[in-house]
């Protein structure tokens, strides 16, 4: 994958840098604290670039960007920025006692219901609108179950047998052709997109950025590792209807079983990993975790549908306008969708 283009000064300090080896990386200009941290353009690319240095990195960019000290202190400024905004988006809910945490992530799930994005695809997206929405979810599905797996060395005992057992699904069981990016990558292909490694990165807007970044900054800091289960329990949770109206407002623009099979398969799978997240995996740590790590569970929970929420809202309100969802042809790549939205 090749490094997006800079969106801001601070993503410009950080991509002239990586064209290079490793070097002391100069903070400035420093993390601005004005703005919307969530829909701030350059400071969520500027995430993005710095974790994914920890998954499969950059073409012509040296590993040893990883752990480049300076690289780090200017990531983690921006980290900041980025949690806080989410604390004060989602204030900390109160613990609860183990036992009570299958419960209370059902409270957070009825409570945190967001526009009706996937009715819309259901019933009365365009064949456009559609590939939109599925270039926007191409950042994280590419690389689905990644974030979550950070977890799994964290873990012990019965919370590491449910993640485990969640995780092997999601990777297909061991073979290649039933992983779920793999099932994703064929929906992408029949929808004559680009099916390689971050294709759309540059055309996605913050608020595709942030639900990404918020995956990657609760599964890579061990302090948050309450919040990656909540996170992980939540979309399983919550996607089993989604998906069955993914799958069939592509069927009612005409596609078959090759594209829909990834949405088909959640429909599926993700009814039985429910109950294995929210009893076996949440339970099961909050049992042999300290007390509060329970009210870290809700709070992952509820940031996720936060900020899926707000990337719903932004998708239906563009194409309200008759506007494409993707960030402006002035400022992306280029490889946002030719043509009319209603084509």
């Amino acid at each position: 994958m090749e490094l997006p283009q800079p969106r801001g000064p601070m993503s410009a300090t950080l991509v002239d840098a990586l064209a290079g080896p490793p070097c002391h990386l100069m903070l400035q200009p420093a993390v601005t604290a004005a703005g919307d941290p969530l829909a701030d353009e350059d400071l969520q690319l500027t995430l993005h670039i710095g974790y994914e240095l920890h998954y499969r990195g950059f073409d012509g960019v040296d590993d040893g960007w990883e752990w480049q000290p300076s690289r780090l202190a200017l990531h983690q400024t921006a980290e900041r920025r980025f949690e806080a905004a989410l604390r004060d988006l989602v204030p900390m809910p109160d613990a609860v006692p183990a036992a009570e945490v299958p419960h209370a992530l059902s409270a957070v799930m009825a409570a945190g219901d967001g526009p009706p994005l996937s009715k819309y695809l259901t019933g009365r997206a365009t064949l456009a609108q559609f590939r939109e929405f599925v270039m926007h979810r191409s950042v994280y599905h590419q690389r689905e179950a990644d974030p979550h797996t950070w977890a799994i060395p964290r873990l012990g005992g019965r919370a590491k047998a449910a993640l485990v057992e969640i995780q092997a699904d999601e990777y297909g069981g061991g073979r290649t052709e039933r992983m779920h990016a793999e099932l994703f990558r064929a929906t992408m292909r029949e929808l004559e997109l680009d099916d390689s490694y971050g294709a759309y990165v540059p055309d996605a807007p913050a608020v595709t950025l942030a639900v990404n970044n918020l995956m990657s900054l609760f599964g890579l800091n061990r302090r948050l590792l309450g919040a990656i289960l909540g996170h992980l329990a939540i979309y399983e949770m919550t996607s089993s209807l989604p998906n069955r109206r993914y799958g069939n407002g592509l069927r009612r623009l005409g596609f078959g079983p090759d594209a829909t099979r990834f949405y088909d398969e959640h429909v599926e799978a993700d009814a039985v990993h429910e109950q294995v997240a929210a009893h076996d995996l949440c339970g099961a740590y909050c049992a042999e975790a300290p007390p509060e790590q329970s009210a870290l569970v809700l709070w992952g929970a509820a940031c996720g549908l936060a900020l899926d929420a707000r990337f719903a809202a932004h998708l239906l309100d563009r194409w309200a306008a008759g506007r494409s969802s993707l960030r402006d042809q002035a400022e992306s790549s280029g490889r946002a969708l030719a043509g009319a939205l209603g084509a």
